[in-house]
């Protein structure tokens, strides 16, 4: 009798491959479950992310689960449609392919019908997935070309800028081109934040002049120095177009600025004169020049505790007096970080003591560390709070499982009703328009769920393990620089909550990256950047949070 092979199949659809392309997730799947029913082999489950793009493995939870899945050897295979499913990228798809061979897990492509076991499989991978990544770079360089060329010539490429609209009428949408007409309202709030900062406001000064008199940005949220300083360099409200400003966003972000981007005269009109657009530079350059301000000491709380009326991160704040002596006196405090960028209308200081605050975290942790029963109280806590989490979600699941069934009836029924004409075309394509938007939500959610679920999330957490984190976390604020102390809070540290300007609550959270740094560093990595911060024991890879 020959042996069954669980099949576990992989599909993926990004949106603009969808509408691009006309891919179909229904129509890979059926092709893999055909292909399975031919060859005798039983499917294990069906992984399935909806409306990602390949570029990465961030945000894939069904490719997560998937890979999970594998590490517990739950399968014997691996069947996608095409290899670009799993990714676009090749050294991505080459580590998923080797970890699924360490696993014995044997990896197979529908469409390029070849294995990975032998030689001559692995090197078709290889070259499949070269030849893959080769044309989506193409593909994104020509589309780059193409958005340079534009610019160039004065158009605008899209996006969102206060004072403006983007248009465009049926002969520039054909030609994937869009204008920028200027907005009454929003340029009047341009010029006041050009001529108040020409008049020697400051950034916070213009956020919180905006924010009273209950200005929003084109996103509708408040207005904060970042967001003024945006403007004030933005060639755009002088009839400037400014493009490639960042090279490679996605992977650099605000590290890939570009010391020559493409600035060139627009085919929009200015908000703002050339005159006044000279002298906010020439400010804006001064002050830009001035020797930023030294804070004595170090922050490492900063971004953990969180404002009590409003919930932003707190930053680090300062204040400085003189005794009866004259001694300077330097008090250290962390303040809301709304209240300090976007000004007195969004939130109030709410300042704590930097000094009060660290000493009692760190007071608090090496408490609990010391007494057992407090730690064994947590822990209890902890068990009886994941356990009863398990049957809510698993009630939901069941819930989406049974509204997702219900979709093909639905879908059956709008297309019976336009064959009737009971309804016509333009209606039929909305409500299938809208089915698939709710059932895209829901198919979100339940791989949320089942993630969850399969996440050693309803196993109870040993004692023994939560001190072991604890007594090295307890070290390290000992032992360690602040900047080693700072970095390795912000690993364990989820939030610190604050009330009547004191700390109420510090929640830790735990998972498998914050183990690793805990329960294998050694002494000597406290200062050295943890070099050995990969496991050398088998541990209890869980993810869980702690109130202290």
């Amino acid at each position: 009798m020959s042996q069954v092979i669980l099949v576990a199949i992989y599909a993926r659809v990004s949106t603009e491959e969808q509408a691009e392309h006309g891919y179909s997730i229904d129509a890979q799947l059926d092709n893999l479950r055909t292909y399975c029913k031919m060859h005798q082999k039983v499917i294990y489950s069906e992984y399935v992310d909806r409306g990602i793009s390949g570029k990465s493995t961030d945000g894939r939870l069904e490719l997560q689960r998937l890979l999970r899945d594998a590490k517990n050897k739950e399968f014997d295979e691996v069947l996608v449609w095409k290899i670009n499913r799993i990714s676009r990228r090749t050294i991505d798809l080459l580590k998923i392919v080797e970890d699924l061979n360490r696993c014995g897990i044997t990896f197979r492509s529908f469409s390029e019908n070849f294995e990975t076991e032998t030689p001559m499989g692995r090197f078709a991978l290889q070259m499949l997935g070269a030849v893959g990544e080769l044309e989506r770079n193409t593909i994104v360089d020509n589309v780059k070309m193409g958005m340079k060329e534009r610019a160039r010539s004065g158009q605008w490429n899209g996006g969102i800028v206060l004072g403006y609209r983007s248009s465009q009428s049926s002969f520039d949408r054909k030609r994937n081109n869009s204008k920028l007409e200027i907005v009454p309202e929003e340029a009047s709030i341009i010029r006041d934040i050009f001529e108040l900062y020409a008049a020697g406001k400051g950034l916070k000064a213009i956020a919180n002049h905006l924010n009273h008199k209950g200005f929003k940005t084109k996103r509708g949220n408040a207005f904060s120095t970042s967001a003024i300083k945006e403007i004030i360099t933005n060639p755009v409200y002088i009839g400037k177009i400014r493009f490639n400003r960042f090279e490679n966003w996605n992977e650099r972000r605000r590290k890939g600025k570009n010391s020559d981007p493409i600035i060139v005269d627009g085919n929009h009109e200015p908000i703002i004169s050339q005159g006044l657009w000279d002298k906010v530079q020439l400010l804006q350059q001064k002050k830009s020049s001035v020797s930023p301000r030294q804070f004595d000491g170090n922050y490492t709380l900063t971004g953990l505790i969180r404002c009590p009326k409003c919930g932003a991160s707190m930053v680090s704040s300062r204040t400085i007096n003189r005794n009866k002596n004259g001694e300077r006196i330097v008090r250290r405090y962390y303040s809301c970080g709304n209240f300090r960028s976007k000004g007195s209308n969004v939130c109030n200081a709410n300042s704590i003591r930097a000094d009060e605050a660290e000493q009692y975290v760190y007071h608090r942790i090496k408490e609990v560390v010391n007494n057992p029963k407090i730690l064994k109280d947590i822990v209890l806590t902890i068990n009886k709070q994941k356990k009863s989490s398990v049957l809510p979600l698993k009630n939901e699941l069941q819930q989406i499982e049974k509204k997702i069934s219900q979709f093909e009836a639905k879908r059956k029924k709008y297309f019976d009703l336009y064959e009737e004409d009971a309804i016509d075309r333009e209606m039929l394509v909305k409500r299938l328009d809208e089915l698939k938007e709710e059932s895209n939500a829901l198919y979100s959610r339940k791989s949320e769920i089942e993630w969850d679920l399969g996440d050693d999330n309803s196993q109870p957490i040993d004692y023994g393990f939560v001190k072991t984190i604890l007594e090295r976390l307890d070290k390290v604020l000992k032992e360690a620089s602040s900047q080693k102390i700072k970095a390795l809070l912000h690993l364990i540290v989820k939030c610190i909550g604050v009330k009547d300007r004191q700390i109420e609550r510090i929640e830790l959270n735990f998972n498998e990256s914050t183990q690793q740094h805990f329960l294998d560093l050694a002494p000597s990595d406290y200062d050295s950047g943890g070099a050995n911060a990969f496991p050398k024991q088998k541990h209890s890879q869980v993810r869980f949070s702690i109130i202290l």
